[in-house]
Protein backbone atom coordinates (compact mmCIF):
# COMPACT_ATOMS: atom_id res chain seq x y z
CA UNK A 1 0.00 0.00 0.00
CA UNK A 2 1.34 3.40 -0.95
CA UNK A 3 1.94 5.76 1.98
CA UNK A 4 4.62 8.17 0.74
CA UNK A 5 5.87 9.47 -2.59
CA UNK A 6 9.44 10.58 -3.20
CA UNK A 7 9.64 13.63 -5.47
CA UNK A 8 12.87 14.32 -7.35
CA UNK A 9 13.11 18.02 -8.16
CA UNK A 10 15.77 20.63 -8.47
CA UNK A 11 16.66 23.89 -6.78
CA UNK A 12 15.67 25.86 -9.88
CA UNK A 13 12.19 26.65 -11.16
CA UNK A 14 13.01 26.58 -14.87
CA UNK A 15 12.01 28.89 -17.69
CA UNK A 16 8.26 28.17 -17.86
CA UNK A 17 5.82 29.07 -15.06
CA UNK A 18 4.09 25.75 -15.85
CA UNK A 19 6.93 23.86 -14.13
CA UNK A 20 6.38 25.56 -10.77
CA UNK A 21 2.61 25.25 -11.13
CA UNK A 22 2.90 21.52 -11.78
CA UNK A 23 5.26 21.07 -8.80
CA UNK A 24 2.76 22.79 -6.48
CA UNK A 25 -0.12 20.78 -7.96
CA UNK A 26 1.80 17.55 -7.46
CA UNK A 27 2.46 18.38 -3.81
CA UNK A 28 -1.20 19.30 -3.35
CA UNK A 29 -2.42 16.12 -5.04
CA UNK A 30 -0.11 13.93 -2.95
CA UNK A 31 -1.39 15.55 0.27
CA UNK A 32 -5.04 15.42 -0.82
CA UNK A 33 -4.69 11.67 -1.38
CA UNK A 34 -3.51 11.29 2.22
CA UNK A 35 0.05 10.43 1.17
CA UNK A 36 3.29 11.83 2.56
CA UNK A 37 5.79 13.65 0.37
CA UNK A 38 9.49 12.81 0.66
CA UNK A 39 12.01 15.07 -1.08
CA UNK A 40 15.42 16.70 -0.89
CA UNK A 41 14.62 19.22 1.85
CA UNK A 42 15.18 22.46 -0.08
CA UNK A 43 13.08 25.62 0.10
CA UNK A 44 13.89 26.87 -3.40
CA UNK A 45 13.09 25.87 -6.96
CA UNK A 46 10.70 23.08 -7.84
CA UNK A 47 11.67 21.34 -4.59
CA UNK A 48 10.23 24.20 -2.59
CA UNK A 49 7.11 24.46 -4.75
CA UNK A 50 6.28 20.76 -4.34
CA UNK A 51 6.83 20.86 -0.57
CA UNK A 52 4.79 24.03 -0.15
CA UNK A 53 1.95 22.56 -2.22
CA UNK A 54 1.70 19.61 0.16
CA UNK A 55 2.17 21.69 3.31
CA UNK A 56 -0.52 24.13 2.15
CA UNK A 57 -3.04 21.27 2.29
CA UNK A 58 -1.91 20.06 5.69
CA UNK A 59 0.16 17.23 4.19
CA UNK A 60 3.11 15.50 5.78
CA UNK A 61 6.48 16.41 4.21
CA UNK A 62 9.82 14.78 4.98
CA UNK A 63 12.93 16.57 3.74
CA UNK A 64 16.33 14.88 3.58
CA UNK A 65 19.22 17.26 3.00
CA UNK A 66 23.00 16.85 3.08
CA UNK A 67 24.77 18.92 5.73
CA UNK A 68 26.70 20.85 3.05
CA UNK A 69 23.41 22.14 1.58
CA UNK A 70 21.68 22.83 4.90
CA UNK A 71 22.21 26.58 4.92
CA UNK A 72 19.55 29.06 5.89
CA UNK A 73 19.12 29.96 2.22
CA UNK A 74 18.44 26.42 0.99
CA UNK A 75 17.01 24.29 3.80
CA UNK A 76 13.21 24.36 4.24
CA UNK A 77 12.49 25.14 7.88
CA UNK A 78 8.73 24.56 7.83
CA UNK A 79 8.58 20.83 7.14
CA UNK A 80 6.88 18.10 9.13
CA UNK A 81 10.26 16.39 9.48
CA UNK A 82 13.73 17.41 8.31
CA UNK A 83 16.70 15.04 8.43
CA UNK A 84 20.24 16.32 7.87
CA UNK A 85 22.57 13.61 6.52
CA UNK A 86 26.27 13.59 5.75
CA UNK A 87 26.23 13.10 1.97
CA UNK A 88 24.19 12.53 -1.18
CA UNK A 89 24.41 8.74 -0.89
CA UNK A 90 22.79 8.80 2.55
CA UNK A 91 20.18 11.25 1.28
CA UNK A 92 19.12 9.03 -1.63
CA UNK A 93 19.15 5.88 0.49
CA UNK A 94 16.90 7.44 3.13
CA UNK A 95 14.55 8.95 0.56
CA UNK A 96 14.18 5.56 -1.13
CA UNK A 97 13.67 3.71 2.14
CA UNK A 98 10.96 6.12 3.30
CA UNK A 99 9.02 6.10 -0.01
CA UNK A 100 6.66 3.75 -1.81
CA UNK A 101 6.84 5.46 -5.23
CA UNK A 102 9.01 7.98 -7.07
CA UNK A 103 8.19 10.97 -9.27
CA UNK A 104 10.66 13.07 -11.25
CA UNK A 105 9.70 16.63 -12.07
CA UNK A 106 11.45 18.58 -14.82
CA UNK A 107 14.98 19.27 -13.64
CA UNK A 108 18.67 19.18 -14.26
CA UNK A 109 21.50 16.72 -13.83
CA UNK A 110 20.75 15.87 -10.19
CA UNK A 111 17.11 15.11 -10.94
CA UNK A 112 18.04 12.98 -13.94
CA UNK A 113 20.64 11.09 -11.90
CA UNK A 114 18.11 10.33 -9.15
CA UNK A 115 15.53 9.22 -11.72
CA UNK A 116 17.88 6.89 -13.55
CA UNK A 117 19.16 5.40 -10.32
CA UNK A 118 15.70 4.28 -9.17
CA UNK A 119 14.74 3.10 -12.67
CA UNK A 120 17.92 1.00 -12.68
CA UNK A 121 17.10 -0.36 -9.21
CA UNK A 122 13.65 -1.36 -10.48
CA UNK A 123 15.12 -2.95 -13.62
CA UNK A 124 17.51 -5.01 -11.47
CA UNK A 125 14.77 -5.99 -9.02
CA UNK A 126 16.35 -4.13 -6.08
CA UNK A 127 13.10 -2.22 -5.54
CA UNK A 128 9.51 -2.98 -6.42
CA UNK A 129 8.08 0.52 -6.35
CA UNK A 130 6.51 2.52 -9.19
CA UNK A 131 8.53 5.26 -10.90
CA UNK A 132 6.85 8.19 -12.62
CA UNK A 133 7.87 11.03 -14.88
CA UNK A 134 5.81 14.23 -14.81
CA UNK A 135 6.24 15.37 -18.40
CA UNK A 136 5.17 19.00 -17.97
CA UNK A 137 4.95 20.93 -21.26
CA UNK A 138 6.75 18.07 -23.03
CA UNK A 139 9.93 18.70 -21.03
CA UNK A 140 10.95 15.04 -21.03
CA UNK A 141 10.05 14.35 -24.69
CA UNK A 142 13.72 14.37 -25.85
CA UNK A 143 14.68 12.03 -23.00
CA UNK A 144 11.85 9.64 -23.83
CA UNK A 145 12.97 9.64 -27.48
CA UNK A 146 16.48 8.70 -26.34
CA UNK A 147 15.15 5.89 -24.13
CA UNK A 148 12.99 4.57 -26.98
CA UNK A 149 16.03 4.76 -29.28
CA UNK A 150 18.02 2.71 -26.75
CA UNK A 151 15.21 0.10 -26.82
CA UNK A 152 15.30 0.01 -30.64
CA UNK A 153 19.08 -0.37 -30.60
CA UNK A 154 18.91 -3.26 -28.15
CA UNK A 155 20.40 -1.56 -25.06
CA UNK A 156 17.19 -1.43 -23.02
CA UNK A 157 14.70 -4.31 -22.91
CA UNK A 158 11.12 -3.32 -23.75
CA UNK A 159 9.84 -4.55 -20.38
CA UNK A 160 12.37 -2.32 -18.63
CA UNK A 161 11.18 0.70 -20.62
CA UNK A 162 7.74 -0.04 -19.19
CA UNK A 163 9.06 0.57 -15.66
CA UNK A 164 8.66 4.30 -16.29
CA UNK A 165 5.11 5.67 -15.93
CA UNK A 166 4.72 8.92 -17.88
CA UNK A 167 1.94 11.51 -17.64
CA UNK A 168 1.61 15.23 -18.31
CA UNK A 169 -0.50 16.21 -15.27
CA UNK A 170 -0.05 15.47 -11.56
CA UNK A 171 -3.51 13.92 -11.15
CA UNK A 172 -3.04 11.62 -14.14
CA UNK A 173 0.41 10.58 -12.97
CA UNK A 174 -0.63 9.93 -9.37
CA UNK A 175 -3.61 7.86 -10.55
CA UNK A 176 -1.32 5.78 -12.77
CA UNK A 177 1.25 5.32 -9.99
CA UNK A 178 -1.42 4.17 -7.53
CA UNK A 179 -2.69 1.66 -10.11
CA UNK A 180 0.88 0.47 -10.77
CA UNK A 181 1.42 0.14 -7.02
CA UNK A 182 -1.53 -2.24 -6.80
CA UNK A 183 -0.16 -4.22 -9.75
CA UNK A 184 3.26 -4.45 -8.09
CA UNK A 185 1.53 -5.64 -4.93
CA UNK A 186 0.18 -8.65 -6.84
CA UNK A 187 3.71 -9.52 -8.04
CA UNK A 188 2.59 -9.44 -11.71
CA UNK A 189 4.76 -6.38 -12.29
CA UNK A 190 7.84 -7.96 -10.72
CA UNK A 191 7.39 -11.08 -12.86
CA UNK A 192 7.20 -8.90 -15.97
CA UNK A 193 10.64 -7.45 -15.21
CA UNK A 194 12.44 -10.79 -15.39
Amino acid sequence: MMKAVCVFAGARSGRLPAYAEAARELGTDIANRGLGLVYGGGSIGLMGHAANGALGCGGSVLGVIPRALATSEVMHTGLTELVVVENMHERKAMMAARSDAFVALPGGLGTLEELFEVVTWAQLGFIHKPVGLLNVAGYFDPLLLLIDHAVQEGFIAEQHREVLVVASTPKELMGALLARSLLIGTDRFSAALT
